[in-house]
């Protein structure tokens, strides 16, 4: 059953529609597992989605794509090692993104930057979904794992002809932890 949302805040829908909604073309990275569609998003509840649509994860880099997911794997007691993960290029064009360059234009919207890496997502969801209210189609936020931005896409608010694959290539696990050193 689907969670009912809480009312918004007034003062948040008020700050976020002071910000303008622009486009975005470009190319954007997206690591998956294996044999699931990269266009295909979720409601799981991540950094910007409360559950209540779905969002398709991106970075704006290769290695912000492949971070955010290395960063679940290394949770669990021991690394998959079996399961293969894809890295996709995908060609992309908003009308009407949010941007949020970096931690400090969170401040105002009540983002932690000393805790923005933790798996802290009340306050950055919520954004998400006012967000998600006011009629943007994506955002443009800091990767929590690496020092690049990713763009979530609200996939109800994106014509499919607006994401296009470009090029996919398997994940390689061992040489991609080298640049964790």
């Amino acid at each position: 059953m689907p969670r009912v949302p809480t009312p918004r805040d007034p003062a948040l829908l008020d700050a976020l529609d002071a910000f303008h909604k622009v486009p975005y073309t470009g190319e954007t990275w997206r690591a998956v597992r294996s044999g699931r569609d990269p266009l295909q998003g979720s409601a799981s509840g991540g950094r910007w989605d409360p559950t209540l649509f779905d969002v398709l994860y991106t970075s704006l880099t290769q290695d912000g794509a492949v971070a955010e997911v290395h960063f679940h794997l290394s949770r669990q007691p021991v690394f998959p090692s079996k399961i293969k993960f894809g890295l996709h290029r995908i060609r992309v064009r908003t009308a009407k993104t949010l941007r949020l360059p970096n931690l400090k234009a969170m401040v105002s919207l009540g983002v932690d930057p000393v805790r923005y890496r933790e798996i802290l997502y009340q306050p950055t969801q919520t954004i998400g979904d006012a967000a998600h209210f006011l009629g943007f189609d994506s955002i443009i936020a800091p990767n929590a794992r690496w020092s690049c931005n990713n763009l979530i896409l609200f996939t109800d608010q994106i014509a499919p002809a607006n994401l296009q694959i470009i090029e996919s290539s398997e994940v390689n696990w061992t040489e991609w932890r080298k640049k964790l050193k």
